[in-house]
Formats: C-alpha cells, sequence, structure tokens
C-alpha cells in the first residue's frame, strides 16, 4: 500500500528524531535574542552611517521587542488553528524579507520600521518552539525538552553581542544581518524538514478572527497567569543585567571590551548551567522556590556589593550565582505553566515569550535612572521580590497533583 502523502509532501508516518527536534526547538529558541542582541556592538557605526543620533539607531533595538512581543501573540493561536509547521514557513519567509530589507535600508526610519517587522517574524520561531515541545513530549522529557529550551533561551541574550563584536569589526554591521540571513535560511531547511506536531483533531475549529479567543481561558488559570509573571520577573533581572553591565564591567571596572565580552560568556554559562540543573530536581515546584530564594538572596548581596564597591572578582562571583539561580527558573518555570495549559499551548506559548519581552522592555531603562549602581541593583532585589510572590501565589492556586520528575536532586 502506498503511503499517504500530506499537504507538507511528509510522509504521514513519518517523525523527525530526537535529536533534530531537539537541535531545531534550540535553534528556534535563539532565534530571537540574536535578532535583537547580535547586532549591539555596531551602533556606533550605524550611527555614523545613517548619519543619525545613537537614539534613533537603539530604536531598532526597542522595536525588536516590541516586535518579539506581539508576534507571539500573533503566531501563538494561529499554531493552535494551522498547526506548527505552516506559520513557521511563514514567519521565517517574513524575516528574510525583513533581513533583506534591513541590509540595504536607504535610511534610519525605513531601517528601523523593518526591525520591528523582522521581531515579528523571529517571534514565530520562539513562541512555536515552546509549542512543539508540549506537542511531543510530556513529564520527565518535556522538562528535559524545555531545559534546552531554557538554557538557549538563556544564553542567547548574552552570547550574541559577543558574537556579534567579533563579526563587526571582520564585516561591519551589514556582515551581522547577512549572517542573520544565513541563519533564517537554516531554519527555512528546518522547517521544510520537519514533520507537522499539531494533528488536525487537536486544532482549534474557530474561525480565524475567533481564534485569539484563545487567550481567554488563559487568564482565568491562576496557576499559570502566576507562572508567566514569575518567569516575565526573572527575566527582568537577565534584560536589566544585559542592558547594566557594559557600563559596570567597562566604566566603573575599567576593562575592555575584549574583556567584557569574556565576562558575558562566564555568565552566559551560569545561566546555562542553571536551567540544565534544574531537571534534577524531583519536583519543579520546589526548584522554583529554589530559584526565588537565590535570586532574592544573590540580588540583595549583589545591590549591597555594589554600593560597597566591592572587586570586580567578588561582583562576578556574585552575579554568576545570580545568574545561575535565575537559570534555574527558565526551565522549571516554563514547565509548570506549560504544563498547567496543554489545550491552548500555542496561545499560552504566546503569553509567556511576550511577557518576558514586555518585562525587559520595562526593565532595561529602570537600570540606566541615576547612578547606575544603586539603581541595577534596586533593580535586581525588586524583580527577585516580585518573582518569589508570584512563585507563592501560583504554587497556592494549583489544585492539580505536582508536576514530578523520577530523578531527584
Amino acid at each position: 500500500m502506498k503511503q499517504k502523502k500530506t499537504w507538507q509532501g511528509h510522509s504521514a508516518t513519518r517523525r523527525n528524531s530526537a535529536l533534530f527536534l531537539f537541535v531545531f526547538l534550540g535553534m528556534l529558541t535563539a532565534f530571537g535574542p540574536f535578532v535583537t542582541d547580535m547586532y549591539l556592538p555596531s551602533l556606533p557605526a550605524m550611527t555614523q552611517y545613517f548619519g543619525t543620533t545613537a537614539s534613533w539607531v537603539q530604536l531598532g533595538l526597542t522595536f525588536s521587542m516590541l516586535g518579539l512581543a506581539a508576534g507571539q501573540i500573533l503566531f501563538g493561536p494561529l499554531s493552535d488553528k494551522y498547526g506548527r509547521r505552516l506559520p513557521l514557513l511563514i514567519s521565517m519567509g517574513l524575516f528574510l524579507a525583513a533581513t533583506l530589507g534591513c541590509i540595504f535600508s536607504p535610511n534610519i526610519v525605513c531601517f528601523v520600521a523593518l526591525r520591528f517587522v523582522q521581531g515579528i517574524a523571529a517571534a514565530g520561531g520562539i513562541v512555536i518552539s515552546r509549542s512543539i515541545a508540549t506537542d511531543k513530549f510530556k513529564g520527565k522529557n518535556l522538562a528535559k525538552a524545555l531545559a534546552i529550551v531554557g538554557a538557549i533561551n538563556g544564553i542567547a541574550p548574552v552570547a550574541a553581542p559577543v558574537l556579534g563584536g567579533f563579526l563587526v569589526g571582520a564585516a561591519g554591521w551589514r556582515g551581522i544581518f547577512a549572517v542573520l540571513f544565513v541563519i533564517g535560511l537554516l531554519l527555512c531547511a528546518a522547517c521544510i524538514h520537519f514533520n507537522e506536531s499539531l494533528s488536525h483533531a487537536k486544532r482549534s475549529k474557530e474561525k480565524l478572527l475567533k481564534t485569539f479567543r484563545l487567550f481567554k481561558p488563559l487568564f482565568s488559570n491562576r496557576k499559570f497567569i502566576f507562572y508567566t509573571l514569575q518567569m516575565a520577573c526573572a527575566q527582568g533581572i537577565l534584560f536589566g543585567y544585559i542592558a547594566a553591565s557594559p557600563f559596570i564591567i567597562q566604566q566603573h571596572y575599567g576593562f575592555s571590551p575584549l574583556a567584557f565580552s569574556f565576562f558575558f560568556a562566564a555568565n552566559a554559562v551560569a545561566i546555562g548551567v542553571g536551567a540544565g540543573f534544574s531537571v534534577k530536581f524531583k519536583r519543579q515546584e520546589n526548584c522554583v522556590t529554589c530559584s526565588c530564594a537565590g535570586m532574592l538572596l544573590f540580588g540583595i548581596l549583589l545591590a549591597l556589593g555594589l554600593l560597597a564597591n566591592v572587586s570586580v572578582w567578588l561582583f562576578e562571583g556574585l552575579l554568576f550565582a545570580l545568574l545561575f539561580t535565575m537559570g534555574l527558573s527558565f526551565t522549571a518555570s516554563t514547565t509548570l505553566a506549560m504544563d498547567s495549559a496543554r489545550q491552548q499551548a500555542g496561545s499560552a506559548s504566546a503569553l509567556l515569550g511576550a511577557s518576558g519581552f514586555l518585562a525587559g522592555s520595562l526593565v532595561s531603562p529602570l537600570v540606566g535612572l541615576g547612578n547606575i549602581l544603586l539603581s541595577t541593583g534596586i533593580t535586581f532585589i525588586l524583580c527577585a521580590v516580585l518573582s518569589a510572590l508570584c512563585a507563592f501565589w501560583a504554587q497556592r492556586s494549583d489544585t492539580r497533583p505536582s508536576t514530578c520528575l523520577k530523578q531527584s536532586i
């Protein structure tokens, strides 16, 4: 008997390997942060090229983050209605077009507008990657898949500027966007190879405009909402760190941009290790509790250290510990939030991802108010306190059996 072919041209019985899925999900997850952060070292060169001010060029970062938030709200429900593969292909095609437009932008206004489109397109990969993980895995395996997603989601925002710093010296700002275009091409090829993970039976039957009503039940899901807010507050620490660390390391402590890149790389390892270590916990709720307690403890110590003008090595040690404990949340909170909203996985993933970028857009300017050492410390403590409160409320609202893993810490 001949195998039936789906509209994608794939065998209806063919499945992607676990290795392919893990690599594919990792690439999709890293995509958004690379779009926002990779070109940061080229901002001065772009200011000169476009003959404009630094604030105009920085709007490219702001609008890409807004696009990443808005795009997840758009692609999440669409993926619940049309499956994961078609929205992914559309988002990748849109990204390639927007990236080419950025490379050949005639003026800064056009560039900023295209950055918004680029962010929307990249958001498709981020939101759908979590939905695919929820489609394909459960329990322990879901936690492992989201550990990979969480680790990359933590590493990518801090690793991207380091890679961009090397590229801008060799190829200029256009070279960075050319690399992003190549990454987009690779992801397009992977999307073509990807076999749909959401069956027609499980897709939303609502009409297109009514698809966005899938968000409504999520707002009455207290467990999902509080874990999403907890995750957003934890990411507030990440974006606050990204915004403040160049000034603290280079201006306050007097290190060169190259040395700063090594600090960035070390801290990326801390986040990744924390995200990966979370699967060692028997209960993911315990992991969130430990993460929040650690963020609060090291946030306070780091704030005191900045005020006391401690050595750079003590500062870096405390920062490493803070980012490690924050990394624990990237996996555990995502697992608990997504597991509580399986029926609306695409929409849930959209809200989860958008909340993080919105938190980043709010927190990033705060660390630059007044004395950056004082404002950074206060921001870390505030985010940690809010994160702990949201975790407490999430666990109080949980009436379902705990999400358990067979491994123990």
